[in-house]
């Protein structure tokens, strides 16, 4: 890059563009079909869709407002088109990235053992939970096995298609390095510090760009706030009808926050939290009655409320009868209400779960030493182990010691040890050192490495706590501030709708003609601002739900109370602005 003042700034951009099209051609060779097949059976319909929308625009007797929205559609299947390449090779770039450190975690474990060294990429390509990484290693094991190619010259051949550039230095660093002769155990296990590095550097990169994401977000929100309270107030001058206007601000204003959510979404680092066995796990019962409790008790408020409004049973008056009126806003914070039931519920287990992660780097390490050092088995060091304190992992400790006692498949009873502690990454990890253990591979350096990667991962997801953190306060401070401009422009024009009634347009001299009061449907507006609420609400707790990584539905707390923050705010804006402008 050019550093002048003159020609330096006039090439950058060409030279970026360049650049751009070139790899969006690249990718075009990468993908699973031909090009020429793509460009046939995907490209040419797509431009011919383009076409037909801009001839549709131009011939069809429909008003202006109706068909300039039709060009815009196909050229957003013709871009998606024209990029798809690209997008499907930057995904599996993400991808491989994301589960880099776990794959060469347990590709260091397997090459300490007593096994083949294509046995360990044969292993790994196995593995469906590796995804992109996993294939990309299926391919090597393809290429050694059908084309009777030597390793090195497999590892270097698919160095030059993997379309992340840390795993193709990986594979042509051990490529050559299987060449010269070294063993692959030594390899991996120099590799350690650098692919924890990178590692580090991918995940720290992904929560700068959330905090990137974050300012653009807060900017975006304000902006379209502003614009629906102008849509709110504007029409009492002009007369225009506000019910159309409304809504068009509001389809944008969801429209830019779904799309934020979608780049989040994109941006955030794999790292679940929680892992799901077929076989369940001793709080599923408490999890699932609360999720059966929570939701159910939802739908029945909702009929209820429901019903109500169309004069069968008490309704939402019936049921807050200790208030003199009830409120519009309580249609719909009320109904949600317990949901919240769950999202505590799940929220506590979650928490759970993370004092068991930062308690499993000690016990793997512990029983490594303790194995390698009496040279016995599992279930006997445990006898002894079982009985320090673990923390919050000690009751899954116990009950792993009394499976391995009683003579059950060790494979069995690790995996149901993992069920019980709800934590992927325990349950990868352990699975990681049974399977070292199974091989041969030696305990004390098995229990380090693993205790090592692990405490690592549990810096990084302290780094995304805060982060998390951050952007949990600002998501709820939007919400309070966007329900508050929107009530207050709401009760302005309420207040302003109702002083007009009081005058005719004799007696105020035209003020009629001035203030366009009869266009309003304040209920209907009402209604349109609540559900805004409402979807912020929805799509703010996801949101929250992504960034950290957790369970989905651990989201009903936030999304509970988001709606009730919002729908209280709007409560207080309307007592307040009445307050204020009726004195």
């Amino acid at each position: 890059m050019s550093t002048g003042t003159g020609g330096g700034t006039s090439t950058l951009f060409p030279d970026s563009l360049s650049d751009l099209v070139r790899e969006l051609l690249d990718s075009y060779d990468e993908l699973e079909m031909p090009r020429r097949q793509y460009v046939a059976y995907v490209l040419l319909p797509a431009l011919g869709f383009l076409l037909l929308t801009l001839a549709g625009a131009v011939l069809l007797p429909f008003p202006l407002s109706v068909r300039v929205p039709v060009p815009l559609l196909g050229l957003l299947v013709f871009g998606a088109a024209v990029a798809y390449p690209k997008l499907y090779l930057n995904g599996r770039k993400v991808a491989i990235e994301n589960q880099l450190h776990l794959v060469m975690t347990h590709m260091t474990v397997l090459s300490t053992t007593n096994i083949d060294r294509m046995e360990v990429f044969r292993t790994l390509a196995g593995e469906e939970e590796y995804g992109a990484a996993a294939e990309e290693l299926g391919r090597i094991v393809h290429l050694v096995d059908t084309w009777n190619q030597s390793l090195d010259d497999a590892l270097r051949r698919r160095a030059k298609e993997v379309p992340s550039d840390a795993f193709s230095d990986f594979f042509d660093r051990l490529g050559y390095t299987i060449g010269a002769g070294q063993s692959i155990d030594e390899f991996l296990l120099s590799e350690q510090d650098a692919v924890i590095q990178n590692y580090i550097t991918v995940y720290e990169g992904a929560l700068g760009n959330l905090e990137v994401m974050k300012d653009l977000y807060m900017s975006m929100i304000l902006s379209m706030t502003f614009a629906l309270v102008f849509a709110i107030v504007l029409p009492i001058l002009t007369g225009d009808d506000p019910t159309v206007t409304v809504s068009a601000v509001i389809v944008m204003f969801m429209l830019v926050q779904l799309g934020f959510y979608v780049m989040i979404r994109a941006m955030a680092p794999h790292d679940p939290v929680w892992f799901h066995s077929e076989r369940g796990a001793p709080t599923d019962l408490r999890l699932w009655g609360s999720l059966v409790v929570g939701v159910g008790l939802t739908f029945v408020l909702v009929a209820v409320v429901g019903a109500g409004l169309f004069g069968y049973g008490p309704g939402l008056p019936g049921l807050l009868f200790f208030l003199d009126e009830t409120p519009v806003p309580l249609y719909v914070c009320v109904p949600i209400t317990p949901m919240a039931i769950t999202g505590v519920m799940l929220r506590i287990e979650e928490r759970n779960i993370g004092e068991r992660d930062e308690e499993f780097p000690s016990f793997v390490r512990a029983l490594g030493a303790a194995e390698s050092a009496k040279q016995s088995t599992t279930g006997d060091v445990l006898r002894t182990l079982h009985q320090k304190d673990f923390g919050a992992l000690s009751p899954a400790i116990t009950r792993l010691y009394r499976r391995l006692n009683i003579r059950i498949d060790p494979s069995q009873s690790w995996h149901t040890f993992a069920a019980d502690t709800r934590s992927y990454l325990i349950q990868k990890f352990s699975d990681m050192y049974l399977e070292g253990r199974r091989m041969g591979g030696r305990p004390k350096m098995l229990g380090e490495l693993i205790s090592e990667n692990m405490n690592t991962v549990m810096q990084l997801r302290e780094q995304r706590r805060q982060a998390t953190v951050t952007m949990i306060g600002l998501l709820y401070g939007i919400t309070a501030a966007s329900a508050f401009a929107f009530f207050i422009g709401l009760q302005v024009v309420d207040i302003l709708a109702d002083l007009s009634e009081q005058f005719s347009v004799q007696d105020a001299g035209g003020v009629g003609q001035i203030i366009y009061a009869g266009v309003y449907d304040i209920p209907l507006i009402e209604f349109l601002l609540l559900l805004v609420i409402l979807f912020n609400a929805v799509l703010s707790s996801v949101m929250i739900r992504t960034i950290d990584g957790g369970n989905k539905a651990n989201a009903y707390l936030h999304f509970v109370a988001m709606t009730w923050l919002g729908c209280g705010v709007a409560l207080f804006t309307q007592r307040l602005v009445t307050e204020i402008l009726t004195i």
